[in-house]
């Protein structure tokens, strides 16, 4: 499902550098915000994965020689978000 968002109150400087922006990039400005929301979305996952992850470490000891490569950790973690895309 997806949701429609509305920001108030925007400076106008603030909305023409996006403007500008997104132009540079051949880009709608609706689109560019979009993919600045959905990397700003994936960074806050991200740092999710890594607090549970510190956790876990702390919880246990620390990583034992057969521990999976963090790298490895955050792309299942993407894929079990994605369904597997």
């Amino acid at each position: 499902m997806n949701a429609v968002l509305t920001v108030r109150d925007v400076p106008d400087d603030v909305k023409a550098a996006l403007a500008r922006e997104a132009r540079a990039r051949g880009q709608s400005l609706q689109a560019f915000l979009l993919g600045v929301l959905k990397r700003q979305a994936d960074f806050a996952w991200n740092k999710e994965i890594v607090v549970e992850i510190e956790g876990d470490l702390s919880a246990g000891g620390g990583a034992e020689s057969d521990a999976p490569d963090a790298a490895e950790i955050l792309a299942g973690a993407r894929a079990e978000r994605t369904g597997g895309a």
